[in-house]
């Protein structure tokens, strides 16, 4: 958040007409969760306003478990929902800062399981060309055995889930097969 001293009551008190107001403020480093910033943020939700936060990954300042788990739960401890965790765009001048997308799921997946669900981003890549933000998930629905739905937790074993009748695990799969045929024709 740059300059949160402009966080005025006299601001938050104007804002408060135009509800619903939903703000997204972009954090990359715990560093910058700051006493001011807490301020800021503590006047924006008392507001009523719900904030939420936008982090992109970049190789060398946010890149680790560590760092990213405390960035998520220090912005849940002001008041900010985690929302997307973004992959550094490949524009120019940002190749020092780009990391593999493995490094992201491996980010996520770490988080996963092991904090709340609410510190939990989701990981996207804005598609170029204006193709939009798609979410990266760990694969979780890994088939389908009969009536059962045969799903992946966050540390790899499978579990069945009684699902009789529901043909998700058949569905997912042809969706899968379909995409790969697909892949080699996006650029």
């Amino acid at each position: 958040m740059v300059l949160p001293q402009r966080i005025t009551p006299a601001l938050t008190h104007m804002l408060k007409r135009y509800h619903p107001l939903w703000i997204s403020i972009h954090f990359t480093h715990p560093d910058e969760l700051t006493p001011e910033v807490h301020g800021a943020c503590a006047r924006l939700a008392d507001a009523g306003i719900p904030l939420g936060s936008q982090t992109v990954l970049l190789a060398g300042v946010n890149d680790n478990l560590d760092t990213m788990k405390r960035l998520m739960h220090g912005l849940l401890k002001i008041r900010i929902r985690p929302y997307y965790l973004y992959q550094c765009d490949p524009i120019v001048g940002s190749a020092h800062f780009r990391t593999p997308v493995e490094k992201g799921m491996e980010i996520i997946q770490g988080l996963r399981g092991h904090t709340t669900g609410y510190a939990v981003p989701t990981y996207v890549i804005d598609a170029p060309g204006g193709g939009g933000k798609i979410p990266l998930f760990p694969e979780c629905i890994v088939g389908r055995d009969d009536d059962d739905l045969l799903l992946k937790n966050y540390q790899g074993y499978i579990y069945r889930y009684p699902d009789p009748g529901n043909k998700l695990g058949s569905r997912e799969q042809r969706e899968l097969v379909r995409y790969q045929r697909r892949r080699s024709l996006c650029v």
